[in-house]
């Protein structure tokens, strides 16, 4: 499922927004100001994420910086009642990727978050392409050339998920959480094990690897 973070400090807003995005199949994953959207973002995995700019602590713009400095590259949506000029131009700056002014229509929201995740070639058609390389993500199977390989639904989900955000590190409870779900007692563990299948079912293909980032977790990397 997709995960979308709605950093807003309006609760009713906050609440009305995620909603929305769960009446469409998205999961919307709520945060109170910025803060508490990085503190999240160091949890969870999120594939977009809707902010308002005036918050406490942290605001929209602050947030946004950090996150760009810090190598994310989600889609971002802010969403506003500063609706000058400059505040539009001071927030592209910052990396945003699309604005929307208060009061918004809940329904061009969702028009925008589903240009935003294509554009991010998270959803659109539910394949991913890399070089020879095409993963379905509705039959679970990869394919490249005449060759064809038919995944453990776990092992297909892990491999999209890196392969959707190459050079991006994902820790071990990241991968659990998003994968197994965060109410799973499997252990952790047990990544690693999908990831060594992984690497074994498709070490002789050129197009991307699986790397360690020790300390840290795992990432993918494209191969040119």
């Amino acid at each position: 499922m997709i995960n979308i973070l709605v950093v807003e400090d309006n609760a009713k807003l906050r609440q009305l927004i995620g909603t929305v995005l769960a009446k469409h199949g998205y999961n919307p994953v709520p945060a109170e100001d910025g803060q508490h959207a990085l503190e999240l973002l160091d949890t969870q995995i999120i594939d977009l994420i809707i902010s308002d700019i005036m918050m406490p602590n942290v605001d929209g713009y602050e947030l946004i910086v950090r996150l760009r400095d810090a190598g994310y590259n989600t889609p971002v949506l802010m969403v506003t009642a500063k609706e000058s000029f400059e505040d539009k131009q001071r927030g592209f700056l910052a990396g945003i990727d699309d604005y929307m002014v208060k009061p918004i229509d809940v329904n061009e929201m969702i028009l925008r978050v589903g240009a935003l995740l294509r554009r991010a070639k998270i959803v659109s058609e539910r394949r991913l392409v890399i070089g020879e390389v095409v993963l379905d993500y509705d039959s679970l199977t990869v394919h490249r050339g005449d060759l064809s390989a038919l995944l453990p639904q776990k092992e297909f989900y892990l491999l999209y998920k890196l392969l959707s955000y190459p050079n991006k590190i994902f820790t071990r409870q990241q991968l659990m959480d998003e994968i197994w779900g965060m109410d799973s007692e499997t252990d952790a563990r047990t990544v690693d094990v999908h990831i060594n299948r992984l690497r074994e079912r498709f070490k002789d293909y050129p197009e991307f690897d699986i790397l360690t980032v020790r300390g840290l977790g795992y990432k993918a990397v494209k191969q040119p």
